[in-house]
């Protein structure tokens, strides 16, 4: 896989699940990676959905790094 459609692939793993209703809960990172967890916001409900992604692509660790501040802006802001 080259290297741009790697980035691009993981992108759109984190951009389905934010537009399912979940949010970015932590990030470990470690010399394998970024793992990024995420928690489900959507209808609060019960259940806590929960789903965690290994982010290697250093432009994708950018990306969630922006989507994260943006999301702390958001929760300062209420």
């Amino acid at each position: 896989m080259s290297d741009h459609r790697e980035f691009e692939a993981e992108r759109e793993k984190i951009d389905f699940l934010l537009e399912q209703g979940y949010v970015i809960s932590g990030v470990t990172e470690n010399l394998s990676g970024a793992f990024v967890e995420f928690q489900y916001k959507g209808n609060e409900s019960d259940k806590s959905e929960k789903e965690r992604l290994h982010i290697l692509h250093p432009d994708t660790r950018k990306y969630f790094s922006t989507i994260l501040v943006q999301q702390q802006k958001k929760q300062s802001v209420k």
